[in-house]
Order: C-alpha cells, then sequence, then structure tokens
C-alpha cells in the first residue's frame, strides 16, 4: 500500500482519525493536503509529517463553507500537482432526541458530516478526472446500522454517508474513480473523550473501558488502526472495491445486546 508520487487530501486532519491517516499516507510515500477548521492545529500535523521526511501542506478549512471548500481544495492542487485521494475524516457529534434537538445543532451535524462531503467531492472530482481516476474515502460510523439514543442527528448523517457513497460510486466509476467509506466503533479520540465527559462523569479511562467491553475486542478502537483502513481502500490494493462500507468496529455490530 505504497502511495509514491501520489497526492492526498484528507479533511479534519488536525486531530483523531484524520491526524492518523494524514501521517500514515505520507508515511507510504504520499504528499498530503492537511486540512482543519483548526487552522494551527492542521499546521502542527503538517509539520510532524514534515519532520519525519515526509510531504505535507496545511490549509485552514470549514467544509461546511463553499467557498472555503474551493479555495483549500485549490490550495492543496496546486501545491502538490494535482489531488488522487481524498479522505473526509471530519464530523461532530450533537446528542438529543429529535423532539429535544435544536434546529442550529441538526444542522450543524448534517452540514459537517453530510455536506461537508458533498462539497469537497464536488471540488476534488474534476482535479481527479484531470489525473485519470483516484479515490475517494469517507468516515461513516457503526451507528449507520446499529444506533443508540441520543445521537439522532448523527445516526442519520453517518447512514447519509453510506448512502453517498454508492450514488457516488456509481456516478463516478466512469471516471476511474472508486469510492467507499469506513464505519469505525468507538475510537479513541477527543470527539470519544467529550462523550465521556458528558456521560461519564468526566472518567475518559472508566468510559472507555466500559464501551471498549462492548466490541469483541474487548477495548475501544486506536485511530491508527482506523488509519489503516482508509489506506487499504485508497490503495492500488483495493482496486476491485468500490461503493461499499468497511465496518472497522472491532466487532461491535456483530453481536445482539445481552
Amino acid at each position: 500500500m505504497t502511495f509514491d508520487g501520489k497526492a492526498a487530501l484528507v479533511s479534519g486532519a488536525g486531530s483523531g482519525i484524520g491526524a492518523a491517516t494524514a501521517r500514515l499516507l505520507a508515511e507510504r510515500g504520499a504528499a498530503v493536503g492537511v486540512t482543519d477548521l483548526d487552522g494551527a492545529a492542521a499546521a502542527r500535523v503538517a509539520a510532524e509529517i514534515a519532520a519525519a521526511g515526509g510531504t505535507a501542506t496545511a490549509v485552514a478549512c470549514d467544509i461546511r463553507d463553499a467557498g472555503s471548500v474551493e479555495s483549500a481544495v485549490r490550495a492543496v492542487a496546486d501545491g502538490l500537482g494535482g489531488i488522487d485521494v481524498l479522505v473526509q475524516c471530519a464530523g461532530i457529534v450533537k446528542y438529543g432526541q429529535v423532539v429535544d434537538s435544536p434546529e442550529a445543532d441538526w444542522d450543524a451535524v448534517v452540514e459537517t458530516n453530510v455536506r461537508g462531503l458533498f462539497l469537497l467531492a464536488k471540488h476534488v472530482i474534476p482535479v481527479m478526472r484531470t489525473r485519470g481516476g483516484g479515490a475517494i474515502v469517507s468516515v461513516s460510523s457503526a451507528q449507520a446500522f446499529a444506533s443508540q439514543p441520543l445521537v439522532a442527528s448523527y445516526s442519520a448523517s453517518k447512514a447519509g454517508l453510506v448512502a453517498l457513497t454508492k450514488t457516488m460510486a456509481i456516478d463516478h466509476g466512469p471516471d476511474g474513480i472508486r469510492v467507499n467509506c469506513v464505519a469505525p466503533g468507538s475510537v479513541r479520540t477527543a470527539m470519544l473523550e467529550d462523550s465521556a465527559r458528558q456521560f461519564a462523569g468526566g472518567d475518559t479511562e472508566r468510559a472507555f473501558a466500559e464501551w471498549g467491553a462492548q466490541h469483541l475486542i474487548g477495548r475501544v478502537i486506536e485511530p491508527a488502526e482506523v488509519a489503516s483502513a482508509i489506506a487499504f481502500l485508497a490503495s492500488p490494493e483495493a482496486s476491485a472495491i468500490t461503493g461499499t462500507t468497511l465496518l472497522v468496529d472491532g466487532g461491535l455490530t456483530a453481536r445482539l445486546a445481552v
């Protein structure tokens, strides 16, 4: 799974799964556009990649905003000579039932988690066409398939990514573009830490242990493990895989609740 001579744009790459993915793609030879709403975080990850001998450029980007996305895609494509791989990792969660969720919260989740991929793909796909094709991978969630209380907007948005992945794979297969997504279980990220603070009294490690026990592997998933799955789907090793969702959930959805 080498990416020598390839250029990748990774959104949400300032932390978590996005940062792990940007580092891994760079380790395997890709020049990486590190984009994040937090420009300083993106710059730190790009600097880490450069210090390790890789090639990276950092661009602040709000994937909910069409102008910001267009500018970021242009900056990455111009700086790296094109884009062969797009990885959409940026995502947020807001908790609540539909009856008590503020409309602003619903809109923020859907705009980030679904509209973000739409806008990135809208501007990246024309660049990929000039390169003869490419690969797109987005981060959905196991909650697209098996949900839980208080995640109405999040689970809906992640299921939307699964459907969007299938349609984009159909539409852009003739362009030589493969489109897939991964669906992780509970991953050790800042988002999961925030959840622990809200629902486990701030005892992060206790929450991680309890949530990890729900997975067949007996623990929460590390960002690097999801990054490895993303890299596989983005690589030529997955040349016959498109329009699919790969569960990277540690077995979370394999068994019924007991």
